[in-house]
């Protein structure tokens, strides 16, 4: 099916705007008909709550958008300080309140046995709410699958960039008053794959999502991240460690940032009983390089489990050694 969903005006155009826990979030559901593509809609389909990173939007996915939502339904918002959503400044944003706007979310559009499709920092806004899950019990827990893209799966492996790392130093309210759009256009370019680089047009769409609603402003309290995975390791690593549902890591191989080297440690921690798909030479925005790959990779995971999700809850996993 075609892609009408190919400038992030028109991705605004197409989604809905929900005001949850005194903050307006923004985000699509192709549970509209027309934004399916089906005919009369289908209530069967698999529920799928994709969680985006930092610093841009739930439009990362646009691409693979088309190739998954006649097989699914898809819920992509931008999250607290991100893309079309509010962005309060000053404001001291953080990871569990971003999981407590996705649940809230998700109470809003009364979803359950939801799966999750995550990327980047909504790769440990999903580590949170997989380890909220844990506390549950099964026909109550909520999620029946979990997906990582590239992300800060383990703090001791994530490299972060050079601007990351100034945004984060004291000096961060001046480096990022001086940040221009060339300077994130070659930053940003650099953690793509040496053949898969945005071109300019997607860089002009990237960076309005960030600048949108006066966005720059929010970057140093956003990039708090970094801090709260290391004083979180335990309970976020844990919650990867202990899922009691399937897990699929889709990595861009060629990432500097949490590239082949995170899929090393990725290995050592949960051993050989989650499966991973590596993309050679894409780098750290696999479903913008190569959609086609993450997309069937994607169907062929919850293919794959679709009958363990609907015939029983899933049963704890024992700890690795």
């Amino acid at each position: 099916m075609s892609n009408r969903l190919t400038s992030p005006k028109a991705w605004r155009a197409s989604g809905h705007m929900a005001s949850l826990r005194g903050h307006d979030i923004f985000y699509v559901d192709s549970a509209d008909d027309d934004l399916a593509g089906l005919d009369g809609g289908r209530d069967d389909r698999p529920v799928v709550l994709v969680i985006h990173g930092f610093p841009t939007a739930g439009w990362d996915f646009h691409r693979v958008w088309p190739l998954l939502v006649p097989h699914m339904r898809l819920i992509i918002p931008d999250m607290l300080g991100f893309g079309f959503s509010a962005k309060p400044c000053p404001h001291r944003y953080g990871i569990f309140e971003q999981a407590d706007l996705l649940e809230a979310l998700m109470d809003r559009l009364d979803l359950s046995d939801v799966h999750i499709l995550a990327h980047d920092y909504g790769d440990t806004v999903a580590q949170e709410l997989l380890a909220r899950d844990q506390a549950r019990t099964g026909h109550d827990r909520l999620f029946k699958s979990v997906c990582l893209l590239n992300g800060g799966l383990f703090p001791e492996t994530h490299r972060a960039r050079l601007i990351q790392k100034l945004l984060a130093s004291p000096l961060g309210s001046l480096v990022n008053r001086l940040t221009t759009k060339s300077r994130f256009d070659k930053s940003f370019s650099a953690v793509f794959g040496p053949d898969s680089k945005p071109d300019a047009r997607a860089l002009d769409d990237f960076w309005g999502l960030i600048t949108e609603n006066d966005g720059r402003h929010v970057f140093t309290s956003l990039i708090g991240y970094m801090h709260e995975r290391r004083i979180n390791r335990e309970r976020w690593v844990g919650a990867l460690i202990h899922c009691p549902c399937p897990i699929q890591l889709i990595n861009g191989s060629a990432d500097p940032v949490s590239g082949a080297h995170m899929v090393a440690r990725y290995r050592q921690i949960m051993g050989d009983r989650d499966e991973i798909r590596a993309l050679d030479g894409v780098g750290h925005y696999p479903q913008v390089e190569q959609p086609d790959q993450v997309a069937a990779a994607y169907r062929e995971f919850l293919d794959r489990h679709s009958a363990a999700f609907s015939s029983h809850p899933p049963q704890n996993r024992d700890t690795p050694s």
